[in-house]
């Protein structure tokens, strides 16, 4: 195994990218994105094949929260939404596959790398609706302040979507981007990702962190919900992988060995602990508190 393919957390667009082009040629798959090899490349497919075995689960966890994400924006499409802001957009084809109102602005908003990579792949190809792109390091926290004002102007209900983003950063940058986005009445919605202690742990124990140790998850509350609460955001809607897989009979590919181990535990633990162990990644839904 070479862990060195990854080299920084752009490569992780890379990884998702490959992913994402796996199932759209798996019969019956969960949604269908024609640009996801191109972007992906010969390197998206290398890092994905080396990365460790046990290790699995992520092309999983990125085929799930894909499709889970993806209606996600429908239903905040349905619900008036007409700008979403797509921060750390990496290597994301929505405005190119999905079904989109034309009037929709969509802005992406990443490093200029990956922008550029992303314009050089796609070239020519057209949009569902009003796309634009923003070259920015999302740290320089007066210049994303800057594309904020210049992304909510004349939207009355912005969505923004921090999809594969928040873990990798640190606690106090995930507070500062929380305080900003609070900060403009116009965002009403910010989708994010949720990962629980147990998740790191496995992240530890399968060594998936070790493969990564050039993009490292930073951001490991003690409580999660807790941290955004103290930031003015209240959770509206969590959708948890394992149980939306299990809707869309999609469940992860484990060993055999780790199936009879999962099983026999099942037969000792309450009902309650059986559905904590399927509440450990998911894709939240936050709108802001009430002011007090």
């Amino acid at each position: 195994m070479n862990d060195s393919l990854i080299q920084n957390v752009s490569d992780t667009a890379l990884m998702a990218a490959a992913y994402r082009a796996a199932e759209s040629e798996r019969p019956g798959a969960l949604f269908r994105d024609p640009l996801a090899a191109r972007l992906a490349g010969e390197r998206g497919r290398k890092i994905i094949a080396n990365l460790p075995k046990k290790a699995f689960i992520g092309g999983w966890t990125v085929v799930i929260r894909t499709r889970v994400i993806d209606e996600q924006i429908r239903a905040a499409l349905a619900d008036g939404v007409d700008t979403i802001l797509n921060l750390g957009a990496g290597l994301d084809t929505r405005p190119y596959r999905m079904k989109l109102p034309a009037s929709l602005r969509w802005i992406e908003v990443d490093q200029p790398q990956v922008i550029e990579l992303k314009e050089q792949i796609i070239g020519d190809e057209k949009p569902h609706c009003r796309l634009e792109r923003i070259k920015l390091d999302l740290s320089d926290a007066v210049a994303r302040r800057a594309v904020l004002e210049h992304a909510t102007a004349g939207s009355v209900k912005v969505l923004v979507l921090t999809e594969a983003v928040i873990p990798y950063l640190p606690e106090a940058a995930v507070a500062s981007l929380a305080t900003d986005l609070r900060a403009n009445a116009a965002i009403r919605y910010w989708l994010t990702d949720y990962f629980s202690p147990e998740a790191y742990q496995y992240r530890r124990r399968t060594k998936m962190d070790q493969a990564m140790r050039n993009a490292p998850f930073q951001f490991e509350p003690n409580d999660y919900f807790g941290f955004f609460a103290g930031l003015g955001w209240q959770p509206r809607e969590v959708r948890y992988l394992a149980e939306e897989a299990d809707g869309l009979n999609r469940p992860p590919a484990f060993p055999v060995t780790v199936k009879v181990l999962m099983r026999v535990m099942g037969l000792f633990l309450s009902r309650e602990r059986r559905a904590a162990m399927k509440r450990h990644t998911g894709s939240v839904l936050f709108v802001p508190s009430e002011r007090g």
